[in-house]
């Protein structure tokens, strides 16, 4: 068993009691928002030293912090178990087992975190909430390694570069005014990904490493294609789809 394999019905689960939920947000694996509250889910394939640490340091940011194991089977009646049950309430920590047998998974909480007594670093939680609300849809697998996550920053450059393949050649203005975000002259100019090119004064196109690395994200960039075609009514001639 993966990591990943726990996230599909954990974020199920999370959805049906209406959370918003995004994975890989600034290391977190699991992020559920509703209202004000902020839950951050930590995932791993047993219960460890490193995935108590982690989750404690997520108690900086969040309301609440679980910790999301498979369920143990028949050890839970063991006194082992009983003893770390009675750890993770000593540090505040909720507790999420997964049970992935047969087809249809199920998802259990034995109990939740006490009331926190520890303070809440107020612009790591920002960053976090503001980083969450900023992406469109949860594009990334909970609990994956050695993968490119799609950021807002990277999802707002997708966007870019999908509305410059529909208009050509523009301008941060014209791309602005097309629906491409207040961030749009921001990213041209600092081209982090190396994707955008300056061909004249206020003029951008795309870069054939442009095109190359957006196939890694078929999905996304069909999605905002489809927006940028909407928008200008046609396509103007933009490079074909990667």
């Amino acid at each position: 068993m993966k990591e990943t394999d726990l996230y599909g019905p954990v974020r199920d689960f999370l959805l049906s009691r209406g959370y918003t939920v995004r994975s890989e947000v600034r290391g977190c694996d699991i992020t559920a928002i509703k209202g004000d509250d902020l839950v951050i889910l930590e995932m791993k394939t047993a219960l460890t030293v490193p995935l108590l640490a982690q989750a404690v340091e997520r108690q900086k940011a969040a309301d609440s912090v679980y910790v999301v194991v498979p369920h143990p089977g028949k050890r839970v009646r063991t006194r082992e178990w009983r003893r770390t049950c009675a750890l993770l309430k000593r540090l505040e920590l909720g507790l999420v087992l997964v049970t992935l047998d047969g087809s249809n998974p199920e998802v259990e909480i034995p109990f939740h975190p006490a009331v926190r007594t520890i303070r809440k670093r107020r612009d790591i939680r920002r960053a976090i909430i503001e980083e969450a609300a900023s992406r469109s849809g949860d594009f990334n697998q909970g609990g994956s390694t050695g993968q490119k996550l799609v950021t807002a920053y990277r999802e707002a450059s997708i966007k870019i570069a999908c509305f410059l393949q529909v208009m050509g050649a523009s301008s941060p203005k014209k791309l602005r005014q097309a629906g491409t975000g207040e961030k749009t002259a921001s990213i041209l100019y600092k081209n982090y990904y190396g994707w955008f090119r300056r061909v004249a004064r206020g003029q951008y196109e795309l870069t054939d490493k442009a095109v190359q690395e957006m196939a890694a994200y078929r999905d996304l960039v069909e999605r905002y294609r489809v927006e940028a075609l909407s928008v200008t009514g046609a396509n103007h001639g933009g490079s074909a789809t990667p």
